[in-house]
């Protein structure tokens, strides 16, 4: 006959197994708890110290505060117990949390072993970023605009008293005498796709704007011709501020229409720039920076002009980046400031007259011919109204200023 009492050991089994499983339930729940304390410690100190305060406050005050407790010893035990957890959880925050203070360079790292190259590498980069490299002085190559820039005097702006734009006489003078106005003249070398009418007057073209690099469409009329404008690249107001007070009337009307010191350019940078120098303005178009100044230290040395601390700082770091850029020269500025260049002549010391001679029937010497390096002319005119155009190199006379475009044969 069979038993009906249930195997003991099919018992036993399902009970180490529930017991297993509620081991493992506890040491989840524990490890859970113990990371969450872990992890929300900051939480838990803040608030542990609120409550600290607070029943500090409620003790000092005989009042329950917002946290009702009803008696003086209800307050006292939550404020030891507040205490302890916070430094509790302070702790635990401390430990496992990384402090504010401390930075990547101070946590302890283990390195593989380097060889003794490597580590001789390390502790020369280090040098390296420890110690400042010194600056490249670059010595500026005779006849670039930053070689020329150091023969500028530097001094500080003169006042702006006096100053007129008619001081500069008058406007797009046409002084290389092609019967074209000065405007239409730069139009004509600046723009592309030109169109006239007649032989001058430019109606159309295309600009591609050195300030802004950007392309604009050039129309004469009385609404569009505004979107290109002539710049002075030295502004009439800062030359005027900057030696062209000292200057003659005709040397600051070559000056005003230099085709040097005049560029077709986009209207709204012209008026942007206004009579900025290089130390306040500068294009936006990068790429044409060395150019610009190139150009500006170019017609204050063709003018005798001087440069501010500020500015001269200024063109040498563009210059710097661009040291081979070259010192332009304009026949203008040379015709004009060789007027001022020509010595006076010396009033001759007064003698008292010789008796007059008695009359001889001898001969007299012939006067000798004056020697070379006496004959001066101003301009092709005198030269002309002297008979002796053209002059060429080695003749009597020949000078830079007569020969423009340096063939040798001066006003041809």
């Amino acid at each position: 006959m069979p038993s009906l009492t249930p195997p003991r050991a099919t018992s036993d089994t399902a009970t180490a197994k529930t017991g297993r499983h509620r081991k493992l339930w506890w040491t989840a729940l524990v490890l859970a708890l113990i990371i969450g304390i872990i992890v929300l410690s900051p939480i838990i100190c803040t608030l542990a110290v609120a409550v600290a305060v607070t029943a500090g406050v409620s003790l000092g005050k005989k009042t329950p505060t917002f946290l009702r407790f009803t008696s003086p010893a209800t307050a006292t035990r939550a404020l030891i117990i507040s205490v302890v957890v916070a430094l509790l959880s302070a702790g635990m925050a401390n430990l496992v949390l990384p402090r504010s203070g401390t930075t990547v360079d101070e946590a302890p790292v283990a390195f593989a072993p380097t060889s003794p190259a490597v580590d001789e590498a390390v502790a020369v980069d280090e040098e390296q970023q420890a110690s400042p490299t010194p600056t490249q002085t670059v010595v500026p190559e005779a006849g670039t605009a930053l070689a020329a820039l150091a023969t500028l005097e530097v001094k500080g702006r003169a006042p702006k008293t006096g100053y007129d734009r008619d001081e500069f006489g008058q406007r797009w003078k046409d002084i290389d005498r092609n019967g074209c106005g000065q405007r239409d003249d730069v139009l004509a070398r600046d723009l592309t796709a030109v169109q006239r009418n007649g032989r001058c007057v430019v109606t159309s073209g295309i600009l591609n704007d050195p300030f802004t690099g950007q392309r604009i469409a050039f129309v004469r009329g009385q609404d569009t011709s505004a979107l290109v404008q002539i710049d002075h690249v030295v502004p009439l107001s800062d030359a005027w501020q900057k030696g062209a007070q000292q200057l003659t009337a005709r040397q600051r009307e070559a000056l005003g229409n230099d085709p040097l010191n005049l560029l077709a350019v986009d209207g709204a940078a012209n008026a942007q720039k206004s009579d900025s120098d290089a130390a306040t303005w500068l294009p936006k178009n990068t790429g044409f920076r060395c150019a610009y100044v190139a150009r500006q230290v170019s017609v204050k040395v063709a003018y005798e002009l001087w440069v501010t601390y500020a500015e001269r700082d200024a063109l040498e770091r563009i210059l710097t980046g661009c040291p081979t850029e070259r010192l332009l020269t304009s026949d203008y500025a040379a015709d004009a400031m060789a007027i001022a260049a020509e010595p006076a002549a010396k009033p001759s010391p007064s003698i008292a007259p010789a008796p007059n001679p008695q009359p001889t029937h001898e001969s007299k010497p012939a006067p000798a011919p004056a020697k070379p390096a006496d004959v001066y002319y101003k301009n092709c005119t005198a030269a002309r109204e002297a008979g002796a155009a053209p002059v060429r190199r080695g003749d009597p006379g020949y000078a830079k200023h007569l020969d423009r475009d340096g063939d040798g044969v001066g006003c041809e």
